[in-house]
């Protein structure tokens, strides 16, 4: 009995620590007695484990084991979210291609989908649309498109969504003056759809130019009322809409009571990988068990940060300044946010969020021309970039230390998060609550 006291004397000191562990407790007991919980490797003593009376040790190793076990019974959320980044998007496309594949190999399962494993996407212009054609369905509950299938809209298509004017940047590519090649390839993608025809929950924001204010398309408020609930062709035409490139879009929720004339998402967010984080956080009815970031795994792809060839410190003014100050301030944006989660997520980041970024110093040297991106000699390059950061070590956040080069590639980090989701995704048959509860769309009678 004597040789027990030191430890229920610290078993019985107040802290933060020790209301966590009450709370941990309860927590197995309620799931064990009050929903019939049972696992064997939980609750049955290892072989390792000596017999000799020891409670207090005994009770603290089987509360740890406990602990770890609710854990992986509430499961992980997994969240995907794509920058904005015009013909750069090609290079998060080409990201997404990979994991899409990775995910068929480790799970043996050649009809996988980036759907099938993601919970919650978020994307920012050229990201909004790829986030549309992967998550978009039409009723079948499949997604319309492949990963395969976003690098290769621009890369394909880039002529027909854009022309050059001038030394000045891209305008919108008009056909009789009216339609742009941009709208006709959105009709023509998603004729029908709305934000409430996604499999999951999609994020898209753009800029309010009426409320002077960002606005976040959202499938979760598409279910609620129609008046949140856009055409999905105009929402990613409203994503996209940069100035310089295109014209604020003026459009109505399918009920016309909610209008906006929306700009770029870029502007309000390059990088939406925060606004995913925050809706999974404060969603609880679809989130229901979600209760930090510890419950997340997040991927969050960025369009890489190409260096201008023409930048120059002296001699510009400030027309020749704009467009150079415009993507500075988009990529330094982008990197906040970065910053920002990595450090939100402490010391779980390097398990639990992962960035596919490509360094500017290492990829600038393709000289690659931004307001003739869709040319065929430059949609080569820009693959060929594409190609190259994933074989690049992207840089890091560290805690409290700045920044740093990663150990792993972007090709493997792609390929340890693919097993990360096939891993969850198997865990989910196994748990006696949903780790998910999706809305649904009321069915028409």
């Amino acid at each position: 009995m004597e040789s027990n006291l030191p430890c229920l004397e610290v078993l019985q000191e107040p802290s933060t620590d020790t209301d966590k562990l009450s709370y941990e407790i309860f927590s197995i007991l309620e799931s064990k007695f009050l929903f019939g919980y049972h696992d064997p490797k939980l609750w049955k003593v290892s072989p390792e484990v000596s017999v000799t009376p020891t409670p207090a040790v005994n009770v603290v190793d089987d509360t740890i084991s406990g602990v770890q076990s609710m854990k992986n019974q509430r499961g992980k959320i997994c969240v995907l979210s794509i920058d904005g980044g015009g013909m750069r998007g090609i290079l998060a496309g080409k990201a997404l291609a990979y994991l899409e594949n990775a995910l068929k190999v480790k799970s043996g399962d050649q009809n996988a989908r980036i759907a099938d494993y993601f919970d919650v996407a978020a994307g920012t212009g050229v990201g909004g649309v790829f986030t549309a054609m992967l998550f978009g369905s039409r009723g079948d509950g499949r997604p319309i498109f492949k990963a395969e299938d976003t690098w290769k809209l621009l890369a394909d298509q880039g002529k027909r969504l854009f022309r050059r004017r001038s030394s000045s940047g891209w305008i919108l590519r008009r056909k009789s003056g009216a339609t742009s090649g941009f709208e006709e390839t959105m009709k023509e993608a998603f004729t029908g759809l709305t934000l409430k025809n996604t499999l999951k929950p999609v994020l898209i924001p753009c800029y309010d130019l009426t409320s002077s204010a960002p606005f976040l398309f959202s499938r979760a408020d598409a279910l609620e009322t129609n008046s949140f609930d856009f055409r999905l062709w105009e929402v990613c035409r409203a994503t996209s809409a940069s100035p310089g490139m295109f014209e604020p879009v003026s459009m109505k929720s399918v009920d016309g009571k909610t209008q906006c004339v929306a700009v770029d998402g870029g502007l309000a967010m390059s990088n939406p990988t925060a606004a995913a984080i925050t809706h999974v956080l404060h969603n609880k009815q679809e989130f229901p068990f979600v209760r930090g970031v510890e419950d997340l795994l997040v991927i969050s792809l960025g369009t890489g940060q190409v260096l201008e060839r023409n930048y120059r410190v002296s001699g510009w003014t400030a027309k020749h300044w704009a467009r150079p100050m415009a993507r500075i301030s988009a990529d330094s944006s982008a990197d906040m946010v970065d910053h920002a989660v990595s450090m939100a997520f402490g010391q779980s980041r390097g398990s639990n969020y992962v960035r596919i970024q490509a360094n500017g110093s290492n990829i600038g040297h393709f000289g690659v021309d931004a307001d003739s991106d869709w040319r065929p000699e430059n949609v080569k390059m820009l693959t060929g970039m594409a190609e190259e950061m994933l074989k690049q070590k992207n840089v890091e956040s560290v805690l409290f230390e700045g920044k740093r080069i990663g150990e792993q590639t972007n090709f493997e980090k792609l390929d340890w998060f693919a097993g990360e989701l096939v891993l969850e995704h198997q865990r989910r048959s196994c748990r006696i609550a949903p780790t998910v509860a999706f809305k649904q769309p009321a069915r028409k009678i």
